[in-house]
């Protein structure tokens, strides 16, 4: 018998997941009774849809009135083995993608639309009726893990650890053997010339060249097991950014195939000075070529001490809830292990990142990379806010 007190009236809101548009100007929540979308910066409500049924995972196709939408929650508003893309301006459904296993993930573009399940991802042409372009085997996803650049597309290989890489122009598949654990997370640059990774084992995030699938950095987050939320490349392409179940947000530079120098995006970061909404202080890591001084240096000493670690770091909130990774949850509010997404990253420029979070105590929570008095970059927080029951 179940005689635990009731801590939550049912109507309290729940965010069942979180995500970001392609540019992070906004980013849309699923609840329980629908979905809303939200400006990134400031984080104001934009668009709010009650449906009296839930809304598992929502994808955006930047500000258009397309919207990519699965059910969810205790009263799904669609079966949550159906992807549907709805018009928001009609204010109807435009097209239903029927699948024969739980939807585990979904990302489009005007041209394309892939469906992420268990163990297999569908590639489908944008158009009425959608026509099936191609359909992939992967291994277990059970986070949905899927990216679609503007030349390529990305998700799990057939065996764990792998990537699959696939050229949308001609359907030529490339594969990546990034890592030997499962994979946890994945990221294509805006540009779409990179691809960053992370494994279940939460130490290395590893960076690729899509033209040639060629490994071009290695990051080390840690050296103990982490839970990875988020791995994001920024628009210039030469940072990146990841959170875990440490609760910390590390900011990393990182090389871009195409450009020889640091890009003048990260040398304009603004220097330290007062910061107002609510800042707290950051962390500032030491440069990789200094995180051990000397001991980077000695021959024969593990590895450990000669990575490249990320130049700065700053605490986000997690909050008490059982999390997980992705930016869909592994299961629904109503279910006793519901395991909300946090620590989602948007990059809204190549100084500023977003981290957002879904459950009941869906956060969003702002940084900046800045240069202090010292020369050193900072990632320091200068806002946030519990967007549920934003007006």
């Amino acid at each position: 018998m179940n005689t635990r007190p009731v801590i939550e009236s049912s109507s309290t809101p729940v965010a069942l997941s979180a995500s970001f548009n392609q540019d992070a100007s906004c980013f849309a929540v699923g609840l329980d009774t629908g979905f809303c979308i939200f400006n990134s910066e400031p984080c104001q409500l934009r668009v709010s849809r009650d449906f009296n049924a839930g809304i598992g995972a929502v994808s955006m196709l930047g500000k258009a009135n397309f919207i990519a939408l699965i059910g969810g929650g205790k009263l799904p508003k669609f079966p949550q083995n159906k992807v549907i893309i709805w018009d928001d301006a009609k204010q109807k459904v435009a097209i239903q993608l029927p699948v024969l296993t739980t939807v585990r993930g979904v990302k489009f573009s005007r041209s394309h639309i892939v469906v992420a399940l268990q163990n297999s991802v569908r590639v489908y042409k944008f158009q009425s009726p959608p026509e099936v372009w191609a359909v992939f085997e992967t291994a277990d996803n059970p986070l949905g893990l899927c990216c679609l650049g503007p030349k390529t597309l990305a998700f799990p290989g057939r065996t764990p650890g792998q990537v699959q890489l696939v050229e949308l122009s001609t359907g030529n598949v490339s594969i990546i053997p990034a890592h030997s654990s499962p994979l946890r997370a994945l990221d294509i640059s805006r540009d779409g010339e990179i691809l960053a990774t992370a494994s279940d084992t939460g130490t290395l995030i590893r960076v690729f060249a899509t033209s040639n699938c060629a490994r071009i950095a290695e990051l080390r987050r840690g050296v103990d097991h982490a839970v990875i939320f988020s791995v994001v490349i920024s628009p210039s392409g030469e940072l990146l950014a990841v959170t875990s179940d440490k609760s910390t947000l590390h900011i990393f530079d990182i090389p871009h195939p195409s450009k020889s120098t640091r890009s003048e995006a990260t040398n304009a970061t603004r220097r330290l000075t007062s910061q107002g909404g609510g800042g707290s202080p950051g962390l500032s890591d030491v440069e990789a070529s200094q995180k051990w001084g000397v001991l980077g240096r000695i021959p024969l000493l593990p590895r450990v001490f000669s990575d490249i670690y990320s130049f700065a770091s700053a605490h986000f909130e997690i909050g008490d809830e059982p999390v997980s990774g992705g930016s869909t949850p592994l299961n629904s509010p109503g279910d006793s292990g519901f395991r909300p997404p946090k620590g989602i990253i948007g990059w809204t420029s190549d100084h500023s990142v977003v981290v957002i979070g879904a459950g009941r105590d869906g956060r969003w929570e702002r940084f900046i990379i800045a240069e202090g008095d010292d020369g050193k970059r900072y990632c320091v927080r200068d806002g946030w806010k519990r967007y549920l029951g934003i007006s």
